[in-house]
């Protein structure tokens, strides 16, 4: 019973926010995060009621399967965005602006970061700058996912926002695990080619490789069933199976460890099986009614697992900040620069930074693996953790008013119902 409540709870809390939220033209993700902070277990979660919301984190991390599941089926999704006809028009101006805006971004955290380090070293060491640095890389696919979806965005500048977004992940994983390994030979004085260079191609190609597979697999099997309800299943049941292989783990010898990113298997497969499929659209259509629960529950846990401890230390406040600023100015003016060199529309030139801003679950992860560092890891979680709750409460809303601002949100039409409830309001003023 109380595995079920405080899911219950949770959605039940993130729907009723989100109708308030849109009463100030609030994101609905922004309402989701709210209602898992409130809750949460530092906030009705601490009064160790039973039932009554999230009472530790240990609780929050138990659903840590759900969470995966959501990030699966929104990487399935990006993978949507990655089709032949589209690639042709976009293809190759996204894959410039995903790496130098990410690049960017690092060098403008990794710089501003080096002078607090400079300042306070007892307090940030180098290699907590260097990790921290490549952190900066990572966007949130499922908060701009989300928003994109809630406001049926369509443009230019939407059009190119989701391939970056998903190419961005990418690049941030090869960063990251090339900073960590430098980061880490710092840290244990001994210099690991293998976990600088070899792990992140690794990692990244076998996890393109393993998704094509699947996505393959997945189209093959699809071909024997004909009624839209069994393709939903084999559909879930695929994502599924992404989530599942991308946890496995080899060890090569040599200091060499093969794993897989679920992000990147699940996104290829998506890629694969949209380019193959005639019905893709279709189906991912039915896939995101289907999911519409799994996502609520999934922005209301990564509420509530926001640890408002971080707010504890002031160092880490000051690092948080700054890192903030840096990362938000080289993620605006990389991606503004990339857009003019290839020449994209002036609105993508003026608006793609500010959407590229919504950082979570990626870099969490980052910095879960970060914990390795037995000087730098604390820091890091810790300034991730402030940073992510500043994000994901924020970025959400500048993505909506970028979008906006490009004339890409369309007013919604008015239903049936609304339409009669404005006649009827009418004609009681006309009766007065």
């Amino acid at each position: 019973m109380y595995t079920l409540l405080p899911l219950t709870l949770a959605l039940f809390a993130g729907l009723m926010l989100s109708r308030v939220t849109k009463k100030f033209n609030l994101p609905a993700v922004t309402a989701y995060l709210v209602a898992g902070i409130l809750i949460g277990p530092f906030c009705i979660g601490a009064l160790d009621v039973p039932g009554l919301g999230f009472n530790s984190l240990d609780q929050v991390h138990g659903f840590n399967l759900l969470s995966e599941v959501a990030l699966g089926f929104i990487a399935f999704t990006m993978g949507n965005e990655f089709r032949l006809d589209a690639l042709k028009k976009t293809g190759k101006k996204a894959v410039i602006i995903a790496i130098f805006q990410a690049i960017v971004a690092t060098l403008f955290v990794d710089l501003a970061l080096y002078g607090v380090h400079c300042l306070m070293p007892d307090k940030l060491p180098l290699s907590a700058v260097l990790t921290l640095g490549a952190i900066a890389t990572a966007t949130a696919p499922a908060a701009t996912l989300m928003v994109v979806k809630q406001y049926k965005a369509d443009g230019p500048l939407t059009k190119m926002l989701l391939p970056v977004v998903a190419l961005d992940d990418m690049v941030g994983l090869v960063v990251f695990a090339v900073s960590f390994g430098i980061a880490k030979s710092l840290e244990l004085h001994q210099i690991d080619p293998a976990s600088i260079i070899i792990d992140p191609i690794l990692e990244v190609v076998c996890s393109l490789a393993m998704g094509a597979i699947i996505g393959w697999a997945f189209h093959f099997i699809e071909q024997f069933f004909h009624s839209r309800s069994k393709r939903m299943s084999i559909s879930v049941m695929f994502v599924f199976l992404a989530v599942a292989l991308s946890q496995l783990e080899f060890d090569l010898g040599a200091n060499i460890k093969l794993v897989f990113s679920p992000l990147l298997v699940c996104m290829a497969m998506g890629t694969v099986f949209c380019n193959l499929c005639d019905f893709s659209e279709e189906l991912m259509d039915r896939i995101d009614r289907w999911t519409g629960p799994l996502m609520v529950l999934f922005f209301v846990l990564s509420g509530c697992d926001l640890d408002f401890k971080v707010f504890s230390d002031w160092a880490i406040i000051v690092v948080g900040v700054v890192y903030i600023i840096f990362r938000s100015l080289g993620k605006i003016y990389g991606a503004k620069l990339s857009a003019k060199m290839t020449k994209c529309d002036p609105t993508i030139q003026k608006y793609l930074g500010i959407t590229l801003l919504p950082q979570a679950g990626v870099s969490l992860g980052m910095s879960l693996t970060a914990m390795a560092l037995p000087i730098a890891g604390p820091i890091i979680r810790n300034v991730a953790l402030f940073a992510v709750l500043v994000y994901e409460l924020v970025g959400p809303l500048l993505t909506r008013i970028a979008l906006e601002k490009a004339g890409e949100i369309k007013e919604r039409p008015l239903t049936e119902r609304e339409i009669a409830k404005l006649q009827k309001e009418n004609n009681e003023k006309t009766a007065v």
